[in-house]
């Protein structure tokens, strides 16, 4: 495969013969991409349903992973314009990519807001990608300066002008609202259109070395790890509206079939050695609480707490227990 252009300022003649070339490497790097996305929402899955005690939705480092995530996949999108419009914009193709994109956008706001009411999305990855991939098509023709000042001006207009816009919802997606909504995804336009920019910069200055870009077109997938990531990127859309419903309802199978550890036994005792280290050691306080556990489990309080956690009656119960735990540990501490 092989790619000659001319400079990145230049327009190339648009051939009636020539097909726009598809880049094995592109696509293995969406592949990879969705591979990073695909741990980080498995993690999420995970820690939703409190198998894990990671902070994904607030951590700092999960925030810059999901945030590098994001701009990976819309650096790529900014590639790909230049590659499908180099030697004009065709505004049809693009209309067509746009709909579709802008479909499965609505579509995950509507199953988003069906499973998670006002954490729903209003503007995530797949809104951004089609409004980004609109507002960018004409700087693949404008000189790469340009893009380059546009790119910049979009990264730093929400810390130049915080909250300019006020609260409006309707305005959510510009990123210059003060607040931003409690979702589990939103990537709004600013500054998320700076690496769609910044992925056109680069595909340009690529295409002005034809010897970089024929390196780049001549390699090919061979590796089974390679090919896989490689017809992951060529069908993204599709895999990207797949994977989430698939890892969440596989976490959610495990967790019904019991092949998990009892998250709410592990919580209850923490909470109990943590009430009882006020005053014993903690190794006393971990068999007393384990001592409790066992009993409200041997009798079946333990089963009607879980389904009736403030009925008064069962609270006594459970209090009996572990004091009856907690005076044969004393008996048996010398």
């Amino acid at each position: 495969m092989r790619l000659t252009l001319h400079s990145a300022d230049q327009s190339v003649p648009e051939s009636k013969s020539a097909a726009t070339p598809r880049l094995d490497l592109l696509d293995v790097a969406r592949g990879l991409a969705l591979l990073t996305m695909a741990v980080y929402h498995l993690s999420w899955d995970l820690s939703w349903f409190r198998l894990v005690d990671w902070p994904v939705s607030s951590g700092t480092g999960w925030r810059l992973f999901a945030a590098l995530i994001a701009g990976s996949f819309l650096f790529l999108v900014g590639v790909g314009l230049v590659l499908a419009h180099r030697r004009k914009i065709q505004w049809r193709k693009a209309m067509i990519r746009l709909a579709r994109i802008a479909l499965a956008a609505a579509a995950i706001s509507l199953a988003t807001h069906l499973a998670l009411g006002d954490q729903y999305v209003r503007f995530g990855i797949l809104h951004a990608i089609a409004a980004s991939s609109l507002i960018a098509l004409p700087f693949v023709r404008l000189p790469v300066p340009v893009t380059l000042g546009a790119a910049a001006f979009a990264a730093a207009l929400p810390r130049l002008l915080p909250g300019v816009l006020g609260d409006s919802p309707w305005l959510l997606w510009t990123g210059l609202t003060r607040s931003p909504p409690a979702a589990v995804d939103y990537v709004p336009l600013l500054p998320w259109l700076a690496p769609v920019l910044l992925g056109i910069v680069a595909a340009r200055l690529a295409l002005a070395r034809p010897t970089l870009i024929d390196n780049l077109g001549r390699w090919q997938t061979h590796a089974r790890w390679s090919r896989l990531a490689a017809f992951a990127g060529r069908h993204s859309l599709i895999v990207y509206l797949v994977h989430q419903p698939v890892l969440y309802a596989s976490v959610w199978l495990v967790v019904a079939t019991g092949l998990t550890p009892d998250r709410t036994a592990r919580d209850f005792v923490e909470e109990c050695e943590l009430s009882c280290t006020f005053t014993l050691e903690e190794a006393a306080c971990q068999r007393i609480c384990a001592c409790t556990l066992e009993a409200l489990r041997s009798d079946g309080t333990w089963t009607a707490l879980l389904q009736s956690p403030t009925d008064p009656a069962l609270t006594r119960e459970m209090q009996a227990r572990f004091g009856i735990c907690h005076r044969d540990e004393l008996a048996r501490t010398p």
